[in-house]
């Protein structure tokens, strides 16, 4: 169980520095936001930013993890997600697939790893509390356990009710920590879910392979328009996102790369371009 005092540390800060960008629109990529987070946790790692919160949304985009890449007929299992109309791309950081649209809100918390080192699970707890205090009506039903038949399951899927609507994941790098999660906010999570399960469906065909993809049930996902029962937009969940996080903090202050933070995005930006491309094994 989480110490509560601890993660609580970790959510209150004097100052948030937040970037959104949940509406830059389908131009948006998602290799672009892998090469943000990196620069922000670079620039608060090293103590040249604040403590930073972001958002954003990326349309029609399948990330994958690097083990979907050896799927035995990976080319069939790129087309189902082409012929579906997805985009895709293999993330720098552990888990598997996940499916992102104009209807799944993105957010990171970025802090400096202190002195003593934030404990991995103390960063997951931190935004399973965030979530938490985002949606009090069900705040005591939103459990952080592994759905195993979801996609990229994981310890900290959260769920009601058994049904997952989130993953948090993390990225360590140069004295910076990011806790990632995907919040699917509206829109049909089962329909997520069916894509992904056809992915390994047809990349695996029945033929064994040394890596374990998940067994995928589609109805043990859900967004949380379909769970709580409501209409509910991303920048609903925005709102609730920056209302939350300012009861922890003394400031809150809106910002976009500044300076030389430009310079470090680019040349991230150009890494996980490349690194992306010799992993899907293009020229």
């Amino acid at each position: 169980m989480m110490e509560k005092d601890k993660v609580y540390e970790l959510l209150r800060q004097d100052r948030w520095r937040v970037i959104d960008q949940s509406s830059l629109g389908p131009t948006f990529g998602a290799l672009q936001s892998f090469a943000m987070d990196d620069t922000l946790c670079t620039v608060t790692g090293s103590g040249d930013s604040d403590p930073t919160a972001r958002s954003w949304v990326h349309h029609q985009t399948v990330v994958l993890g690097i083990q979907d890449t050896k799927l035995p007929f990976l080319d069939e299992a790129l087309e189902v997600l082409e012929d579906a109309g997805y985009h895709y791309i293999v993330r720098n950081s552990g888990g598997l697939a996940v499916v992102l649209d104009e209807g799944v809100l993105n957010l990171s918390l970025v802090f400096p790893d202190s002195e003593k080192g934030i404990d991995i699970n103390r960063g997951y707890d931190a935004m399973w509390l965030l979530i938490k205090e985002m949606f009090p009506e069900v705040s005591e039903q939103i459990e952080a356990k592994e759905i195993t038949r979801s996609y990229c399951p994981g310890g900290y899927d959260l769920s009601i009710n058994d049904r997952k609507f989130a993953g948090i994941s993390q990225r360590r790098i140069r004295g910076g920590v990011a806790v990632q999660i995907y919040l699917c906010v509206n829109g049909s999570g089962s329909e997520r879910a069916e894509l992904i399960r056809r992915f390994y469906e047809v990349g695996l065909q029945g033929e064994p392979s040394k890596f374990t993809f998940p067994d995928i049930n589609p109805s043990v996902m859900a967004s949380l328009a379909e769970l709580l029962g409501v209409e509910l937009t991303v920048q609903d969940v925005m709102m609730r996102f920056l209302t939350s996080l300012h009861s922890f903090s003394g400031q809150l202050y809106n910002s976009s790369l500044q300076g030389e933070e430009y310079a470090m995005y680019e040349a991230y930006y150009e890494r996980v371009l490349d690194r992306n491309a010799k992993v899907l094994g293009m020229k």
